[in-house]
């Protein structure tokens, strides 16, 4: 089944910007990914440097999704969405860089929503929720969305 941007949006109760084609087909990616500030690496790349606690807590995630990130100065969310009993998330990780958010495990394809960028789709795996920074010369800083 073709998810698209309106469809998803119906699903959830989250409003899209009006400047995005809301019958585009949402991408679906097993790969890295980014939307924003937030970027969305397979577990498998960075698991010499990220995992989860061993006691980490997991939350499913509901139907109306997870926010997991709101954009600078309170901006727009960051929410991930995926159907009922498909999807699980922790934010009990160790992340030697200090930049991870959270994990998610998902067995359906699960989906990265945002009201200005749209939505992209995680196929069934382990992933990893970091913030972006931005190097300028020996500076680094967060990527501010």
């Amino acid at each position: 089944m073709t998810v698209t941007l309106a469809s998803l949006s119906q699903q959830t109760g989250l409003a899209v910007l009006d400047h995005l084609e809301k019958e585009a087909s949402i991408p679906v990616v097993d790969g890295l990914q980014a939307q924003g500030d937030l970027i969305v690496i397979p577990l498998s790349v960075v698991a010499s440097s990220v995992r989860p606690w061993t006691d980490a807590t997991w939350t499913d995630v509901p139907p109306e999704g997870v926010e997991l990130l709101r954009g600078a100065a309170g901006g727009n969310p960051h929410t991930l969405v995926a159907d009922p009993g498909t999807c699980r998330w922790t934010t009990s990780v160790s992340d030697s860089d200090g930049l991870a958010l959270g994990i998610f495990e998902t067995s359906a394809v699960a989906y990265l929503l945002h009201p200005e960028h749209g939505a992209s789709g995680c196929t069934p795996g382990t992933y990893v929720i970091r913030r972006q920074r931005e190097h300028e010369g020996q500076r680094a800083r967060l990527v501010a969305d």
